[in-house]
């Protein structure tokens, strides 16, 4: 049985982690996510306090096992979403988009346990400072908000650097890739996009369908003169983004707004030519829709094997 220090410190029964994507992590799929053994997260994005306290009550009624939270730090209603972790005491939240630091005593007093997501050794470090329990090495082939470094590089690097467990993100879909992050010194991984075409998974069927059809060079990382680049398939809106960011003449306000509600646009109402539809650059693998269950016992049941085999290599 494929365990690691990751389940017996989250009471979960395989070290995986479900991605808390925005507009699409809510409390069907992060319940389902944690009903197959993993670590189902629902997306505090940029919902009020009592809209994800609405969602955290469901998903309580829809699992008896551990899940988390993700917690947008660019989110105006962060204070809130902060304060509904503690009072609904949630065991583990992932952080993204920014430095948790301002909330780390108040979530560190309630008992719940932070794993923030970097991009980079240096945030790792500081992180582990400020009391985290975990870190997200996420690199760069994962969709959505992103940073340079590259998942092979990251991975091991922040496990050297930090002497907390350390979790390894972007381009993950199969077992192979969970066998690879283990053996860079990982103890589980976490992912997006292969939930992205999960049964239970609420995103517009045309935005699954997008994932679907793939392949291995139809994303786009747009958004860096911005400071915040995001990773999306290409489609009207994204090139379009790409052309007026390399325009000189274009305001950083034009982009802006060009982005602004892009990812509900597609993710909710299906428009996957003008929205945004966040995805990881593993999504040319993803080919087929899957309960969470068969999602998450197939990957680890794989891994197994995977890692039982590596004797082979060495005589």
């Amino acid at each position: 049985m494929l365990v690691s220090s990751l389940c017996e410190l989250l009471k979960i029964q395989y070290p995986v982690f479900q991605g808390g994507m925005a507009w699409i992590a809510d409390a069907q799929l992060a319940s389902a996510v944690s009903n197959a053994g993993g670590l189902g997260i629902i997306a505090a994005m940029n919902s009020n306090g009592e809209q994800l306290r609405e969602q955290i009550r469901k998903a309580k009624k829809m699992t008896d096992k551990p899940f988390g939270v993700n917690l947008m730090l660019m989110s105006p209603y962060i204070e809130e979403a902060v304060q509904v972790v503690c009072e609904e005491h949630i065991p583990v939240v992932t952080t993204g988009a920014g430095n948790p630091s301002k909330y780390m005593k108040q979530l560190l007093d309630a008992e719940v346990k932070v794993f923030p997501v970097v991009a980079s050794v240096a945030l790792a470090k500081m992180m582990e400072r400020a009391g985290a329990h975990g870190i997200i090495a996420e690199g760069c082939e994962s969709g959505g908000h992103v940073g340079e470094t590259t998942t092979m590089a990251l991975v091991p690097q922040v496990v050297d650097a930090v002497n907390i467990p350390v979790i390894a993100a972007g381009g993950i879909a199969d077992a192979r890739g969970l066998a690879a992050s283990l053996m860079l010194g990982a103890v589980g991984v976490q992912m997006g996009t292969r939930f992205l075409t999960a049964l239970e998974c609420n995103v517009h069927e045309n935005y699954k369908e997008k994932v679907l059809k793939a392949k291995d060079r139809d994303t786009i990382v747009t958004g860096k003169t911005l400071g915040h680049p995001v990773r999306a398939i290409k489609n009207n809106m994204t090139r379009e983004f790409a052309r007026k960011e390399s325009d000189s003449s274009t305001t950083a306000e034009e982009l802006e707004a060009m982005g602004a509600g892009a990812l509900r646009l597609a993710a909710v109402e299906g428009d996957v030519k003008n929205g945004s539809c966040m995805c990881g650059q593993i999504a040319g693998m993803v080919k087929d829709e899957m309960s969470c269950k068969d999602i998450v016992t197939s990957l680890c049941r794989e891994t197994e094997k995977l890692l039982n085999g590596v004797s082979r290599w060495v005589k």
